[in-house]
């Protein structure tokens, strides 16, 4: 039966600060399931280089946004709020409490609040962007959102061209940042919200980040990538951690560099995603560390 007052947990933070772990142990205290609001874990051929939760883990706790799409299905914010609504309304038919883990600012944004009304964007325009981008290139795409929309540009996913493009639609057809469209409504969902965003000290969290593209390459992000190099114009392969290899793979960069070069990204990414969630005041930030199981129960018992 649906729980009279539900609850989402949802757990907050950039890349490697230590998400799944918390997430893990909330939904064993709490006998619930995970849904994750990642853009990338819930395709079924990325693994090692999205840093999906362990098949163990996966099989100790049921989790939803996981493996649920293949790279050639187009997913966007629209389709995971859709997807999570039916998620969370499945967990709340067995539990009181639901949970919710992952980086993706806009995903997780669009799930609690809704998303806005973007403008209709005419068919030219569209294909003329998408002519260019395949004629010129991701530098140049690149180039065009950093001069025409640089408030986005600098919270954005920088090696996502169908993000970018859609930015440049956006003010190719209005004039302003596909910002603008962003921060109108807010939905009133009929569950409650809680969101904890996990943070380290800036040069422990890069450490964090340095380790554990090392520990991707050791456990087989190369050759994971290798076998996904025939796909690797479809925008879901338009990803930290497969671009630079696809790199090496063709001959531009040394594998070393490659490994520089995802580290450096994925900082930078880091660095995107802590200025998205700052920007949210209804987040309570906490040290992974001081979060212990008594402290998530006397939480929760705050929450009204």
């Amino acid at each position: 039966m649906l729980s009279l007052n539900p609850l989402i947990i949802v757990v907050i933070g950039p890349t490697a600060v230590g998400k799944t772990a918390l997430a893990l142990r909330m939904a064993q205290l709490f006998h619930t399931e995970i849904i994750s609001a990642d853009s990338r874990q819930c395709f079924r051929e990325l693994n090692i280089g999205v840093a999906k939760p362990t098949p163990a883990e996966l099989e100790m706790i049921p989790h939803h946004f996981i493996n649920s799409h293949t790279v050639h299905e187009e997913v966007n914010a629209a389709v995971f709020e859709q997807y999570a609504l039916k998620a969370v309304q499945h967990i709340f038919s067995k539990h009181a409490i639901a949970l919710m883990v992952g980086g993706s600012g806009l995903y997780i944004d669009a799930f609690c609040n809704g998303l806005d009304e973007i403008p209709h964007v005419p068919i030219d325009v569209r294909n003329s962007i998408i002519d260019n981008y395949h004629q010129k290139g991701l530098v140049w795409l690149q180039e065009e959102v950093k001069k025409k929309d640089l408030a986005y540009w600098e919270q954005a996913e920088q090696q996502n061209p169908q993000r970018l493009m859609r930015a440049l639609e956006v003010v190719a057809v209005t004039g302003k940042s596909i910002l603008h469209f962003r921060s109108k409504k807010n939905i009133q969902r009929p569950f409650r919200i809680i969101k904890i965003g996990l943070e380290l000290p800036r040069a422990e969290l890069y450490q964090r980040i340095n380790e554990r593209v090392i520990a991707m390459i050791q456990d087989g992000l190369a050759e994971e990538v290798t076998t996904l190099q025939s796909l690797q114009h479809l925008n879901a392969l338009q990803t930290t951690g497969y671009t630079e290899l696809f790199d090496y793979l063709n001959g531009f960069v040394s594998l070393n560099r490659a490994i520089e070069l995802i580290q450096l990204n994925t900082r930078h990414y880091a660095k995107r995603q802590i200025t998205w969630f700052k920007k949210d005041p209804t987040i309570q930030w906490l040290h992974p560390k001081t979060i212990t199981n008594q402290f998530i129960l006397e939480l929760v018992k705050t929450i009204k």
